[in-house]
């Protein structure tokens, strides 16, 4: 974590100008930024795994502290109120001591009956957070202001070395599990076996990677959002696509790769051609092009693969018009990627909000021009799913090829998927740069 210590202050610096223009901006003097509160099971004494607020773990490296509050006025150095009670039922987390907390005016608290003291009030005074019931508690009404909001999602975007080298670390885990899930599917592990040799490789439970692992065996592979997780392995194995990233302070990696039982078989040719398309358009990802147009592309290069493997005929042109490749290939090429897996901001055109949406019948979550460290995902797939096939048109049904489409539906599908920086002078791929072909 070295590395991360290096580049803190600078991310802290850039954060703390940012905010003090908005907060100017919209007149307002304080800004009290909440971690969040557990949340109670309903009729249950249990509560759902925490999740930080974004907004919280943008500032401080903490994702598993509730009750905490980051209070920002413009030119002043930060507070934290840190909660850490009298708990003899559950470990308490120390005080933290690591190089960031120079940077910060830490204030530990014990009894939340002490925050009304603790936490400004005014009219002036903005709460963030996703608690309204606790800001009017505190005597704060100033809640959640979207043109404030709107602003720090937009900057949001643009991401400071910290930030990426949060994400390159996360890469680096998720990697590890990848290799580890990709063994154990050779093995002829289970859907469930698999996601525990990731999990073990990455060091992470289920609650702390940054979303549901997809560990999908063969036609699980066309469920988008497979996390069933069967404990009985196939009585064949022909295919497996893993969708699985990690968490480090608060940021996430979202790693895909679809791996063939046979590398010598027809299946494991689509992968390596899915591949290639992949990086043809990861190369394309620099300053200066709107996300909205590569997606575009990348449907007329899957109206290349359906051709080329048989899955259906006709022009590029006819078959993108008609919706044959949206059938095949029904999300989006990706999306921005930071403190959230869908991070925030993928439609606004300026820090005001303005909201730009994808053409009229495109599943895309970004249409914005592509800037210097933004980071966003790329992963093209290319699935047999009968209901969207069935819902063609009779043209488009015409330019099918059933025997293709019968050969390729006990595999499920095939996505490949890489986090990657905008550079100017060229791109990061965070996940290949660490290790996965």
């Amino acid at each position: 974590m070295e590395s991360l210590a290096q580049h803190y202050p600078d991310h802290l610096r850039t954060l703390r100008q940012s905010a003090d223009r908005l907060l100017t901006h919209h007149r307002i003097d304080t800004l009290v930024i909440d971690a969040g509160q557990p949340l109670g099971i309903f009729l249950d004494d249990m509560e759902y795994p925490f999740k930080a607020n974004p907004h919280f773990k943008h500032w401080v490296p903490l994702t598993a502290h509730p009750h905490c509050f980051v209070i920002v006025r413009p030119g002043e150095t930060p507070t934290l109120l840190y909660y850490r009670p009298v708990d003899f039922w559950h470990k308490v987390a120390p005080v933290p001591t690591e190089s960031w907390v120079e940077h910060w005016n830490l204030v530990p608290y014990a009894d939340l009956a002490e925050l009304p003291k603790l936490v400004p009030t005014g009219e002036r005074v903005a709460y963030i957070g996703a608690h309204p019931e606790r800001a009017a508690q505190l005597g704060l009404s100033l809640v959640n202001p979207q043109s404030l909001i709107d602003g720090f999602h937009f900057h949001r975007s643009l991401k400071s070395r910290y930030e990426i080298e949060a994400m390159r670390q996360a890469n680096g885990l998720a990697v590890k599990g990848h290799q580890a899930a990709r063994d154990a599917f050779l093995r002829g592990g289970s859907e469930f076996a698999i996601q525990q040799a990731y999990l073990s490789a990455v060091g992470q439970g289920e609650n702390e990677v940054p979303y549901g692992n997809i560990i999908a065996l063969n036609e699980h592979s066309a469920i988008l959002h497979y996390t069933k997780l069967e404990r009985a392995a196939p009585a064949v194995s022909r295919s497996f696509l893993i969708d699985a990233g990690a968490s480090v302070h608060g940021y996430a990696s979202d790693i895909t790769r679809t791996y063939a039982a046979d590398p010598a078989s027809r299946f494991a040719e689509l992968i390596a051609a899915m591949d290639q398309h992949e990086q043809a358009i990861v190369a394309k990802l620099q300053p200066g092009v709107r996300y909205t147009d590569l997606h575009l592309e990348m449907h007329s290069r899957v109206a290349q693969l359906l051709t080329q493997f048989g899955l259906a005929e006709g022009s590029t042109e006819a078959l993108v018009a008609s919706g044959v490749t949206k059938a095949f290939f029904p999300h989006g090429l990706g999306h921005p990627i930071g403190l959230q897996v869908h991070d925030v901001a993928g439609f606004m055109q300026d820090e005001q909000g303005t909201h730009l949406a994808p053409p009229e019948g495109v599943t895309l979550r970004c249409t914005r021009v592509m800037e210097a460290n933004m980071v966003m995902t790329i992963e093209p797939g290319l699935y047999v799913i009968d209901s969207l096939l069935a819902d063609l048109s009779d043209q488009a049904k015409a330019m099918l090829r059933h025997d293709g489409i019968d050969w390729l539906r006990p595999y499920g599908g095939v996505r490949i998927e890489d986090d990657v920086v905008v550079g100017v002078d060229g791109v990061d791929n965070l996940t290949r740069n660490q290790g996965l072909s």
